[in-house]
């Protein structure tokens, strides 16, 4: 009988975490902390998307160049980091006309004025598969004030901003799915899925509020199971709070069952953290100044590591997929 084979986590526990530097955080954070000048640490992160899984061939260049950027730039929000810059690598196949290349940096450049940020280098690669693309961001954060997955504690609520299920529904969109929807709600779902929105300001004042932060990019109930792991906690999920846009909204009642998507579509990359309940005015405050909204869903527990779902009459309910796995 074969062994099971290991999944994305496991492969990286036990073929990678051995090798990593004290700077990685024993790579349960997604992002690497080293000294920069006095009084601030510099942030690193890279991320990668592939033509027929993160987007698709047809999708417009400009538009595949920024969410490229945009889920490195979500994960230094999800540290509390001011964007530095990053570095690019492209791998194309030959023949890929010049201008799609011409798009894909006109998409950079929109990027890069709306997030104060440049291109410090990289490379550039041929290859016969599919295109690659990969971007390592560079942020800075002050000393001691990155907030990292690990902080959580027994008591503390959890918070997600904006709203959830958005991107993994625009991904059914694309997919010839929800045909049922008004243009409006399917072109909405679609931008969501194809434009991610960093949210950079609110991730940096939450910087001093925030006991454990990350983005929600493979799906809620699987990325707050990351924070549960390594904060060593677990996690009560009220389902009838997580915050849905009027389109998703409109999906979910057209199909009840398309509420897995809030729980583990992917692809949000919205800001996934817990707090003490004495700052709940603080938030409110800070959703009312940066115009993003910021929504209790849940509560920290002192259990074994698990994140637990509940419906709106308090019953457990069952989360068939969690979160997106690469393997």
């Amino acid at each position: 009988m074969a062994a099971a084979k290991l999944d994305e986590f496991e492969r990286i526990a036990r073929f990678f975490a051995p090798l990593a530097a004290p700077e990685a955080l024993e790579l349960l954070d997604d992002v690497a902390l080293i000294e920069g000048p006095p009084g601030q640490q510099y942030v690193l992160k890279t991320d990668a998307i592939v033509e027929g899984i993160h987007f698709f061939p047809n999708d417009p260049a400009d538009q595949v160049a920024q969410k490229l950027l945009r889920v490195n730039l979500s994960d230094l929000a999800a540290k509390g980091a001011v964007p530095v810059g990053y570095l690019l690598t492209t791998s194309l196949p030959r023949e890929r006309e010049e201008e799609w290349l011409e798009r894909f940096a006109a998409g950079l450049a929109r990027d890069q004025a709306e997030f104060g940020i440049g291109l410090l280098g990289g490379d550039s690669v041929a290859t016969v598969g599919p295109v690659t693309l990969s971007v390592a961001a560079i942020g800075r954060v002050g000393t001691g004030r990155a907030v990292l997955r690990s902080g959580a504690k027994p008591g503390d609520d959890i918070f997600v901003s904006g709203s959830l299920g958005d991107g993994a529904l625009g991904l059914r969109v694309l997919q010839g799915d929800l045909a049922e929807l008004s243009e409006a709600d399917r072109a909405y779902l679609v931008d969501r899925y194809r434009l991610p929105r960093p949210r950079l300001t609110l991730g940096q004042r939450l910087a001093g509020i925030a006991t454990a932060m990350m983005d929600i990019s493979d799906g809620l109930v699987a990325d707050l199971g990351h924070i549960c792991t390594a904060s060593r906690v677990g996690a009560v999920v009220q389902a009838a709070q997580l915050p849905l846009s009027d389109a998703a909204a409109a999906a979910i009642r057209a199909t009840p069952a398309l509420f897995a998507a809030a729980l583990g579509g992917g692809d949000d990359y919205e800001l996934l953290f817990t707090a003490p309940p004495a700052s709940a005015s603080a938030l409110a405050r800070l959703a009312e100044e940066t115009g993003v909204a910021v929504t209790r869903i849940g509560s920290i527990v002192g259990e074994p590591p698990n994140v637990r779902v509940l419906d709106a009459k308090g019953e457990p309910m069952e989360v068939r997929s969690a979160g997106y796995r690469h393997f």
